[in-house]
């Protein structure tokens, strides 16, 4: 085949493992790949930050199950987009980072923008690849693809000398590699119905990667036909539809008090996909006891932050195992209705907005975000897709928002900041025909909301909810936990964020009161639905009422 330069076939090898579209902040150091995009199908995304690329190629991974692509350059921009890295790390998600660095013969001398790929991001992805020959420039996309898909899914780097991409090599392509989904055999299937059927108070316990919509739509169908109550993992609510019969709510922070009660005391958890980590666990103090009957299915065969008993370890992926025990009939729904229908009870109560005459008085001033989240709700499409980040607003989008279609929640279990934004993004370019709300704080959008920019320049829509406390509240209310009222290092001033979206191109709006909130809502979502720009609602609100 006809010779090409390393970064052409690098573009090239992307084309054929399906990408679509990729996420860069330029950089002289791998001018040649941008060169190869010129004249690609792959649709460029020109982003303002090398984290917001970087975080929308991460919730390009958990909304497509398809690794995101991002592409910064050397030393600070590589710096930048750390921070998603360590998301998809820490989430499990297939992500590819492509970081130019500084060419082969510069090397340990100090050059500019130098660093060592492996000793920075080692530690926080799959593998690191460095591309020293440029003969080898689509083995290594191949690579790249596979490690972040199989097993458990995480995130690759790899790094191109600006001097080695120039190179021409042959246009031959490395094909690509499949990916094992595991399996479930007829043996473990029917240990996992005599468990089942020997079980008083069984749970499902769902979550992680490698879901697909299939998956998560037979995985509900058993759950239901059987009368198995399920609950989700922390930030992964969108498995079994909000409204389904079997849904008790999900674990972690903001989590009911039954959910947790019911997660403790099953005498059979079946966790698919999800591990006993961390946050579920309220800090490795919940489901501890080795003697608790835990079956993990998941396709991570070192189960890494799995704690507590481990009575089975099926190594499948939950499409495999969804497959496996979409006929699997029981007969037992009966004898577990009441468990069913308490756990269910509780978490309709607590997803049930309160009347907006029921809403506590706020300062002068200032809204209750119930208020505007109510108008959103009875608005809403059935297949909406919400963003958020880290603090006290993600309540009220966990708590909330009716995650009906798989999928249709993007957020980070890592608790990092600036997500919301960047993940919209991602998501309105791959799926225009959806709704796409980000709730974000005051913190958390200052971080990234300047890639309201990209979204107005690549015609990605969405409405934006933005609470404005003043303040880092997560981190003020453990501050007055720890510290009473000694305030410090928590407040913030903040701009007109209306004014701010207006000023990118797209549609503002300001509620300072309770009876300002739906003609908002109105006026915003026309300006998403119909004139297709971002809008973004600047809700003012009393610090005392952070949290529903």
């Amino acid at each position: 085949m006809k010779n090409k330069h390393a970064g052409q076939v690098i573009v090239d090898s992307l084309a054929l493992h399906g990408v679509e579209r990729v996420f860069v902040v330029p950089g002289e150091s791998y001018l040649a790949v941008l060169d190869g995009l010129h004249d690609s199908n792959i649709a460029t995304v020109v982003c303002r930050h090398e984290g917001g690329a970087a975080y929308m190629a991460e919730a390009h991974g958990k909304f497509t199950g398809q690794p995101g692509v991002a592409m910064v350059t050397r030393g600070p921009g590589a710096a930048n987009a750390f921070v998603a890295l360590h998301t998809a790390w820490q989430d499990a998600v297939p992500m590819v980072l492509f970081v130019g660095l500084i060419p082969v013969a510069d090397r340990m001398r100090e050059s500019f923008q130098e660093f060592d790929p492996n000793a920075w991001f080692g530690t926080q992805c799959k593998r690191v690849f460095v591309l020293d020959e440029a003969e080898r420039a689509s083995e290594v996309v191949a690579e790249a693809f596979f490690a972040a898909c199989s097993g458990r899914p995480g995130p690759v780097v790899v790094g191109l000398p600006e001097d080695v991409i120039t190179h021409a090599v042959s246009g031959q392509l490395h094909p690509m590699l499949p990916v094992a989904e595991g399996g479930v055999s007829l043996k473990e299937v029917e240990a996992l119905k005599a468990d089942l059927l020997a079980a008083a108070k069984p749970l499902l316990y769902i979550g992680g990667q490698r879901w697909t919509p299939e998956a998560a739509s037979l995985l509900t169908h058993f759950a239901e036909h059987n009368g198995i109550p399920v609950v989700h993992d922390w930030r992964a609510a969108d498995r079994v539809p909000f409204d389904s019969p079997v849904n008790c709510g999900s674990l972690g922070y903001g989590r009911t008090e039954m959910t947790l009660s019911m997660f403790d005391e099953a005498d059979l958890l079946v966790a698919v996909g999800a591990a006993l980590s961390d946050v579920p666990t309220e800090g490795f103090s919940v489901r501890q006891g080795h003697e608790r009957i835990n079956i993990l299915v998941n396709i991570d065969t070192s189960l890494r932050g799995n704690s507590g008993g481990v009575t089975r370890h099926i190594i499948a992926s939950p499409v495999a195992f969804a497959e496996a025990l979409s006929d699997l009939q029981l007969g037992r729904a009966a004898a577990w209705q009441h468990w069913l229908t308490e756990g269910r009870a509780a978490q309709v109560a607590a997803s049930c907005l309160p009347e907006l005459g029921t809403l506590p008085t706020t300062s002068p001033g200032t809204a209750h975000m119930g208020a505007v989240v109510g108008e959103l709700v009875k608005r809403l499409p059935e297949d909406a897709v919400y963003s958020f980040g880290a603090g006290n607003h993600c309540a009220w989008a966990q708590r909330f928002l009716p995650t009906n279609t798989f999928p249709s929640q993007l957020s980070t279990r890592n608790g990092s900041m600036g997500y919301s934004v960047p993940a919209a993004v991602a998501a309105a370019l791959e799926s225009p025909e959806r709704l796409c709300v980000v709730v974000a704080g005051d913190g958390e959008f200052m971080m990234n909301g300047q890639e309201i920019a990209t979204a107005v320049q690549h015609g990605a829509a969405m409405l934006i909810l933005v609470m404005d406390n003043g303040q880092y509240g997560t981190i003020r209310s453990h501050q007055e936990m720890h510290f009473p009222e000694r305030v410090s290092g928590t407040q913030l001033a903040n701009p007109n964020f209306a004014s701010l979206c207006c000023a990118y191109g797209g549609h503002g709006e300001t509620v300072a009161s309770n009876d300002e909130a739906a003609g908002a809502v109105e006026r915003a979502l026309d300006a998403v639905t119909q004139r297709r720009i971002p809008a973004l609602i600047h809700v003012i609100t009393d610090p005392q009422h952070d949290l529903p």
